[in-house]
């Protein structure tokens, strides 16, 4: 009898048609409001009230309005779900541009310095043999830097959206979100690294004519190995950061996309400069180190995919999310192009040291956009759907960053990050005499207004982008980030490329070449 009763006090907290009790009953400050009770005959003849509630009991919207920050919100509303109703639209976030931009301001410096570093590696180890004689390895670079983006920055906004709809709250969830995940993200490395070797054969080929098989064993075994260790050590980070944000009572989407970007880039690079190091060296003595290599993580592809399919949170992914990392890849191996005809050149000098930092930063911001937006979305239902939270598709610039919503909040407290967080890079790079360059005034405005160009495209694009992908039932978590992060990459080495060629031109040499 008791059970019976505490299954209509739950419909009851759903809005549903109840039977009544007595009055002095009904009227309790957690319940709806009553409206007009009306007369009925029971099956035994007697009268009996049904009284019809407001759609929502007050406790349930309080807990939705903090919904993305409130740990315990989510699984009380998972347990709503048993009921027989539609999902709803969230409320409006209750979070201010100051507590997000202190929130994404720390992680964004790590994140920076992170790509100050990856710079700062970059800049010394071109003039290594590997990168003066295989110069393919150039084009590497931006394709495997950007695996943040296709892999690391996509599991922790996969991540950070299962921890705040309260899909990570019991151990046995967590275990199966972790090992699922872990397990996709080494078959994307893998076959992504494999494909971005390729690409850097195909695209060092092109211009030259000249193909060299050794050389592009060589491509194949660096890229594969780099890929499938950065992404082994960068999920098993980001996993961490995740569960601690979320105990700590942190938003997710604020800190953890940052997080993977600061250690991606400087850990990915020193994985490939020295692993196609040791490979070159081994060239010449013992050649079927490289094959071997290569053969060995392909090997491993049946143990992975085999554990991504057993998890039917990674399964969809497994077969679905090859487009938009194959996709970027190629992107990003466009803008590795444009690395190797440039970094060699002395009108371009300094240009190796600038290049991770301008990608990196612009990749970084528009990861959390897409992600909070990823989340937004997800508070109100599944991909597909159309809640009246969703705004236009393709919205104009105005609505993107001038509207009062969260989303345009912000992208403005992000676009704001852009000069100051930029000016710390650069005299830090100053200071350690990163590039050989000298900060006039003059590269410093060309600098800032390509990073400048670069996130605005980015955040306007992933406004659209993230809508789009969401009215046609595709997850944004998992296409969005790989073509935003890309684009930043190609967008990024374009405009700094493009800057440093004006400098040029206009004869203002210190900024290009110094001692």
């Amino acid at each position: 009898m008791s059970s019976k009763q505490e299954q209509k006090e739950t419909h009851q907290a759903n809005g549903a048609v109840l039977p009544a009790v007595p009055m002095d009953c009904l009227v309790s400050p957690d319940r709806g409001q009553l409206v007009e009770p009306s007369s009925f005959l029971g099956p035994d003849g007697v009268g009996v009230e049904v009284v019809v509630l407001e759609s929502r009991a007050n406790a349930k919207g309080v807990r939705e309005e903090d919904a993305l920050l409130e740990n315990g919100s989510q699984s009380n509303e998972s347990d709503d779900t048993s009921t027989d109703r539609g999902p709803e639209p969230a409320s409006p976030l209750k979070e201010t541009s100051f507590s997000i931009g202190l929130q994404v301001l720390f992680p964004f410096l790590l994140a920076g310095f992170g790509t100050v570093a990856a710079g700062m590696v970059l800049d010394i180890v071109q003039h290594w043999d590997v990168f003066k004689y295989v110069t393919e390895v150039f084009i590497l670079v931006p394709a495997l830097l950007g695996l943040k983006g296709n892999l690391e920055m996509t599991l922790a906004s996969r991540l950070s959206t299962a921890a705040n709809i309260g899909q990570m709250d019991t151990p046995k969830e967590l275990w199966k979100m972790i090992t699922g995940n872990m397990a996709l993200i080494q078959v994307q490395a893998t076959v992504v690294g494999f494909l971005a070797s390729i690409a850097a054969v195909i695209f060092g080929w092109i211009p030259d004519g000249h193909f060299s098989l050794d050389h592009a064993v060589l491509l194949c075994a660096s890229s594969v190995a780099t890929a499938f260790i950065a992404s082994l050590v960068l999920g098993m980070i980001m996993i961490g950061v995740i569960i601690g944000s979320r105990k700590m009572g942190i938003n997710p989407d604020n800190v953890a996309t940052p997080i993977a970007a600061s250690l991606g880039d400087l850990i990915t690079l020193a994985l490939l400069s020295g692993i196609s190091w040791g490979l070159y060296k081994e060239l010449g003595s013992k050649a079927y180190v490289n094959p071997l290599v290569c053969a060995f993580f392909i090997a491993l592809l049946p143990i992975w995919i085999i554990i991504a399919k057993k998890n039917a949170a990674t399964r969809e992914v497994l077969y679905s999310g090859w487009e938009p990392v194959i996709i970027a890849m190629a992107i990003s191996s466009v803008g590795g192009l444009i690395l190797d005809r440039t970094v060699s050149d002395p009108n371009f000098a300094g240009m190796a040291v600038f290049t991770p930092v301008i990608n990196g930063v612009g990749g970084n911001l528009v990861a959390v956009q897409a992600s909070r937006i990823s989340t937004y979305l997800h508070m109100s239902g599944m991909p597909g759907e159309s809640p009246e939270t969703t705004p236009r598709k393709c919205p104009s610039p105005c609505s993107t960053f001038f509207s009062s919503d969260v989303n345009s909040r912000s992208a403005r407290v992000l676009f704001l990050l852009v000069v100051p967080g930029h000016l710390v890079f650069l005299y830090t790079i100053s200071s350690m005499q990163g590039g050989h360059t000298t900060l006039t005034p003059i590269f410093i405005v060309f600098y800032m207004t390509a990073a400048l160009l670069q996130v605005l495209i980015l955040l306007y694009i992933a406004d659209w982008m993230v809508h789009w992908m969401w009215g046609r039932d595709l997850d944004p978590d998992n296409f969005s980030i790989p073509y935003l992060t890309a684009l930043g990459d190609l967008i990024g080495t374009g405009l700094l490329a493009l800057s440093f060629h004006v400098l040029w031109l206009i004869g203002d040499r210190d900024s290009d070449v110094g001692d």
